[in-house]
């Protein structure tokens, strides 16, 4: 016969859950089998999982990616992409302001060895005296920064549009002709301004990594080849600086998209580690062939020029 247990018996003390010490949890956790509040449960594909488990299995899980390596976000407005055309319009309105803002900004390459920061400022003056020269180019900015920032993420966006610009004025420092005699209009005594040298890049980005995806790139091959002549024909645009920028951009899209396969094993993302040391590569290149053109130019003809 069995009765209520004597003074002398224990009974088993009801589980609780470990978050929660006061209360009595009789479910328990699919993963770590501990017992688990109301509070703590969470629907798994089998069962009830703890909270801490879900915490843990998520630290697990890679976020998704896209190709090239870009964070798949809900939001997916061009953040950077926005931020370079305000900030080449507030440029714009100092620019109008005050002719120093271009003078100190604008790209020129007797100036470039002792003020290298014009390698980058000038993707960020345009022309005072023509509103089209900075509407052109931030639209075409708008145009392609929407379309690759999503697809290469923020950060790589970035670096594709500083490092053509910076291609662009190597571009331009390589190619443009140096004056011969004191007073002479050749290309190292002439400034230019504008994103166009980073424009080209991007253009160029969207026409290699559409060709590596398997897109439509016709579009934008066009682009490139009609602007490749206007820049031939109508007097006053650097052509040196679009050629390099795009060469630039088409290096760096190369880059990821040869480190970027469709693969998601371990092998593919131990290439895609290579990416940034790889733009780091071609950044280099760039300073070497800008070191190297101003090492071959006469130290007395730049200071010739310069004065």
């Amino acid at each position: 016969m069995s009765g209520p247990p004597g003074p002398g018996s224990s009974a088993a003390a009801p589980p609780v859950c470990p978050r929660h010490r006061d209360r009595v949890a009789y479910v328990t956790c699919q993963r770590c089998q501990r017992p688990t509040c109301p509070e703590c449960q969470r629907p798994a594909p089998v069962g009830i999982q703890c909270v801490s488990c879900v915490s843990e299995g998520a630290r697990s899980v890679r976020a998704p990616t896209s190709r090239f390596g870009a964070p798949l976000r809900r939001d997916t407005r061009p953040v950077v992409t926005v931020a370079l055309i305000g900030l080449c319009l507030l440029v714009y309105v100092g620019q109008l302001a005050s002719e120093a803002v271009t003078e100190r900004l604008m790209f020129v390459p007797v100036l470039a060895q002792a003020e290298a920061w014009r390698f980058v400022t000038v993707a960020f003056v345009h022309s005072p005296g023509s509103f089209l020269h900075i509407a052109f180019n931030m639209y075409a900015l708008w145009i392609t920064g929407s379309y690759l920032e999503p697809l290469l993420g923020r950060l790589r966006f970035l670096a594709l549009y500083l490092v053509s610009a910076i291609g662009g004025s190597v571009g331009y420092l390589l190619l443009a002709r140096v004056p011969e005699v004191t007073g002479e209009r050749a290309g190292w005594v002439i400034p230019t301004v504008g994103a166009s040298g980073a424009v080209f890049g991007l253009f160029a980005a969207v026409f290699v990594l559409n060709r590596h995806l398997g897109r439509e790139s016709a579009g934008i091959l066009l682009v490139l080849v009609v602007n490749t002549v206007i820049g031939f024909v109508i007097p006053y645009i650097a052509w040196q600086a679009h050629l390099g920028g795009a060469l630039t951009g088409a290096a760096i899209a190369l880059v990821l998209a040869l480190t970027s396969p469709a693969a998601r094993d371990a092998t593919s993302r131990s290439r895609r580690r290579l990416q940034w040391p790889a733009m780091a590569g071609v950044l280099a290149v760039l300073a070497a062939a800008a070191v190297w053109r101003l090492a071959s130019v006469d130290d007395a003809l730049l200071r010739m020029l310069y004065s």
